[in-house]
């Protein structure tokens, strides 16, 4: 006996798409593919302002002033350690301020020694804690 082959799902003999639905459907993507690439271009992101004639040029002159920071605190003989980034350490003499989150909250005499990107300063007003900033007055 031979094996029945079902019949088919969709006995619609009919060619997939006509010339015309193949016209259409090109023309529709390509109005599509056309239409996404003829929107407005924005405006140049690094563009700078316009520059008037007789202003003068900017001059921008950077902080040079050394800020530093409590490394260590002897309570009991009033001094403190301050480190300092690499470069010029404060003079001795000098009075700088102990910030404590922006707020002061003492004052400090550079005293010495110094030594490398370390100095001592005595601790003349108010208190001082390990990891404070300290900038000049």
């Amino acid at each position: 006996m031979a094996a029945r082959v079902p019949p088919p799902l969709d006995d619609w003999r009919g060619a997939d798409l006509t010339h015309a639905m193949r016209i259409v459907t090109g023309l529709a993507c390509g109005v599509l593919l056309l239409a996404g690439c003829a929107h407005p271009k924005p405006p140049a992101a690094g563009a700078p302002p316009p520059v008037k004639k007789n202003s003068p040029p900017a001059v921008v002159t950077p902080d040079l002033k050394p800020v530093g920071r409590v490394e260590m605190v002897n309570r009991e003989a009033r001094f403190v350690v301050l480190s300092f980034p690499p470069g010029r350490l404060p003079p001795p003499g000098e009075h700088w301020r102990v910030n404590h989150r922006g707020l002061k909250i003492g004052e400090v005499k550079i005293s010495g020694p110094q030594r490398e990107v370390d100095t001592v300063a005595d601790l003349i007003a108010g208190e001082a804690n390990v990891g404070d900033d300290v900038a000049p007055e």
